[in-house]
């Protein structure tokens, strides 16, 4: 099995080296890596065309509409029978977590993998750690969604429901997630352990406009999706509270 991995990236040359590293030390081999850079200017497209040297990747540079937009380029160069992302500022876990996820998929009912994800401070210590857990359709409308970052799909899903709707500037995850779990029906299958740790900053968690932006969209997601409404989203919002608490009680760690 073929698993492709799309990295939608624009000016990410402090970040990139570990992302491209944490894809370099799996022990999967039947991956494809496909890079869809927006035009850097930084040194990003001179790191990428380096790596090509030693490791096999496609990576194509050009203006997009946006990350959505970026991500859905990157898709349809995509190869691989099954399809997750990985942004150049987050880092797969470990060297087995493709290994893991392909393991996964050897359930011909499964459609989609999750897993758990950690954010990281700019210092490296986790500051939220989001234990996905199994998933269950009622918890769809109690505000639960499975980390994205951690997200592998079959390329079937993505032909059947639609790929990113590039309208939405933050919330295009959830709502292809909506899609494809809600109104699709997807079956998903959980791998209970970090599979992704994300950098703390990115377009979602910025302060101010970023998160009212992402609460409208969010909010309109729901809605076209027809998977609820606002008590949904504040129930969603809320779940982070419980991300937190473990690191709350334990400061140090």
């Amino acid at each position: 099995m073929m698993i492709s991995i799309v990295m939608p990236v624009l000016n990410r040359a402090s970040s990139l080296p570990d992302a491209l590293g944490s894809i370099d030390q799996q022990t999967y081999e039947k991956t494809e890596l496909v890079v869809q850079d927006g035009g850097s200017t930084d040194g990003t497209l001179k790191l990428l065309f380096d790596r090509k040297n030693s490791h096999p990747m496609r990576v194509q540079s050009a203006h997009d509409g946006g990350l959505y937009d970026a991500i859905n380029k990157g898709v349809a160069r995509c190869h691989g029978d099954v399809i997750g992302l990985l942004s150049s500022d987050d880092m797969l876990a470990d060297d087995q977590v493709l290994a893991d996820i392909a393991r996964a998929f050897r359930d011909p009912s499964i459609d989609a993998i999750y897993g758990d994800l950690q954010i990281l401070s700019e210092s490296g210590r986790v500051i939220r750690h989001w234990r996905a857990g199994p998933f269950s359709r009622r918890r769809l409308s109690w505000g639960w969604m499975p980390p994205h970052p951690t997200l592998y799909v079959r390329r079937s899903v993505i032909e059947r429901f639609g790929a990113y709707d590039s309208a939405y500037r933050i919330a295009g995850d959830y709502d292809a997630m909506l899609r494809w779990i809600g109104a699709g029906e997807i079956k998903l299958g959980y791998v209970p352990r970090v599979l992704v740790k994300m950098r703390h900053g990115g377009v979602s968690t910025h302060p101010g406009a970023g998160l009212l932006t992402k609460a409208r969209e969010d909010y309109r997601a729901l809605r076209a999706n027809q998977a609820g409404g606002a008590g949904t989203l504040l129930a969603k919002n809320l779940r982070k509270l419980g991300q937190l608490a473990p690191l709350l009680r334990n400061p140090g760690h």
